[in-house]
Parts: C-alpha cells; structure tokens; sequence
C-alpha cells in the first residue's frame, strides 16, 4: 500500500519535512519512491512548496495520505477538508460540578 507521508530533515529542534510518497512498510525516513514537496514549519509564509499536479496523480494511482499530510495537503489547497460530522447516538459531555469549601 502507498502512503503519502512526511519524512524529516533537519538540525535537532529544526525541523524540515519532505512530502514523500512511500511504501506504508518502509521506515519514517527511509526509502521512498517520489518526494512531492517540501513542508517547514518554522517559517510563517509560503512554508508549503509540493507539486499540485503529481500529488493529485499519486492519489489517483491509489496513494493514501496520512492525517498529517493530509493536513498539510488541505493547508496548500491541494486536497479540500473532510467536514466534520458528529456520531449520532454521541452523548455530550459530563461536566463536573466544584464542590464549594467551608459550606
């Protein structure tokens, strides 16, 4: 299975990401069969360089992106968000009551 998924680079406390298409059984920073972009989360502007058009072809020939790259995918614009939608027999959450000192 391919997995579109980010590899890092860089210096200790400095990170830098590759978006790299690879097997799902190939280590984090291992081998990989096509890098798609460029991803640093350091800088604030025009920090996501990956290739449009490969991208949407890796997806197309079966490629899976992970929830991260996914992220960063929908962050360039290349891929749209996946909308949110709540279970249906979801309950809301418990809110615990603080108990009042000295009363």
């Amino acid at each position: 299975m391919l997995k579109i998924r980010l590899t890092r680079l860089g210096d200790k406390k400095n990170p830098f990401y590759r978006v790299v298409v690879a097997d799902s059984k190939a280590p984090r920073d291992g081998k990989f069969i096509d890098i798609l972009g460029t991803f640093d989360p350091l800088v604030q502007e025009n920090s996501i360089k990956i290739d449009k058009d490969k991208t949407l072809e890796w997806i197309k020939k079966g490629a899976i992106p992970t929830d991260t790259a996914r992220a960063t995918l929908v962050r360039a614009g290349i891929l749209e968000p996946i909308p949110y939608k709540p279970k249906p027999n979801a309950k809301p959450p418990k809110v615990k009551e603080k108990k009042k000192k000295g009363a």
